[in-house]
């Protein structure tokens, strides 16, 4: 039994130290502080190990949800492929998350923009950083925020767009129906659900209330108060008339062939319509998810957390993140950009 036990305990330290090597990155962190709105938001700077300062910087702009400032580790095998290619990358915790103040679902994408403008502003400042050479990357829902930020900021030189919409409202009708499909949904229910979008569309359209929208759909499946009122201050986003704020600039479009979230048909073409030319580089990867995980992978959710623990940057699609280290290798420090 002892011989037994001191059995276990070597293999789980052994497991212990695979974890721990795993999640070891190839970064110096910072812990930062931003101020936005007479508000702080407690971000992370992650510059390279190797190289000399001040680097070029990639700022992070999250998706929907309530994410910290590493995405709970997601954005650290992103953040070590950059710093392989000299960029330090800044993130920072959306408001009401991990103690920061404020509520994110308060927000409009106009005030995320802002949020953005202040980090970048901040950024500027930073003695490790070249001002001169900083890009954006965002994921979903940023795809309504990072052309509003390049419009604003003629000084923004790249944009990696992973997983964007073009619409809100079409982005929602695709949603919708993709997990319904993927859930084996009877016609039946597939008409009642149109009609309840139906019914949600109608009553933001004129402003009503979160009780008259629980009167008219009964249970609210998720919708509270405060995601009803996100919504009512978002559902209308749609990047066609801001999209152009990134002609000139290279963008990297990263788009997944399992994405439920996201019409990657309709997101490619209006791109390709709005941003025509080389600047534009569109890369797909058949066998990833929304959020470039493999699919295979986010398919099993045991497989998830053991990749996740034990093996985080084989989350990814293959190629995501050396495709995207390449891109930043070969971004000009100073391209030339049109006027939208």
């Amino acid at each position: 039994m002892l011989a037994t036990a001191a059995a276990l305990g070597v293999v789980v330290a052994g497991l212990g130290g695979v974890v721990l090597w795993q999640n070891t990155y190839d970064l110096r962190e910072e812990r930062v502080v931003v101020r936005h709105g007479g508000r702080a938001l407690n971000g992370v700077l992650a510059l390279p190990t190797q190289g000399k300062e001040p680097f070029p910087l990639v700022v992070f702009i999250h998706g929907d949800g309530p994410v910290d400032a590493t995405h709970d580790t997601f954005y650290r095998p992103i953040w070590e492929s950059f710093a392989r290619a000299g960029y330090a990358s800044l993130s920072w915790n959306k408001p009401g998350v991990g103690g920061a103040p404020g509520d994110w679902l308060d927000q409009s994408m106009d005030d995320r923009a802002a949020e953005a403008l202040d980090a970048i502003a901040w950024a500027r400042q930073h003695p490790d950083i070249d001002g001169r050479r900083i890009g954006l990357w965002g994921a979903s829902q940023a795809g309504w925020v990072l052309p509003k930020i390049a419009a604003k900021d003629r000084g923004v030189r790249f944009v990696i767009a992973v997983s964007p919409a073009v619409s809100w409202h079409q982005q929602g009708r695709y949603n919708l129906l993709a997990e319904l499909r993927r859930d084996g949904a009877s016609d039946a229910e597939v008409a009642a659900a149109l009609r309840r979008r139906e019914t949600g569309l109608e009553l933001l359209g004129r402003g009503a209330p979160y009780e008259e929208y629980v009167r008219a759909v009964g249970d609210p499946q998720g919708m509270t108060a405060a995601r009803w009122r996100f919504v009512s201050k978002n559902h209308t986003a749609d990047a066609t008339a801001d999209l152009p704020a990134l002609r000139g600039l290279p963008v990297l479009l990263i788009l997944g062939g399992h994405d439920v979230n996201v019409d990657t048909a309709d997101t490619e073409g209006g791109y390709r319509r709005l941003l025509p030319g080389p600047a534009l580089r569109v890369a797909r990867y058949p066998d990833a998810t929304h959020g470039l995980v493999k699919h295979v992978v986010e398919a099993s959710p045991p497989r998830l957390t053991l990749t996740a623990l034990f093996a985080p940057r084989a989350l990814f699609a293959e190629g995501f993140l050396a495709d995207q280290q390449n891109f930043l290798l070969a971004v000009s420090p100073s391209p030339r950009r049109e006027k939208p």
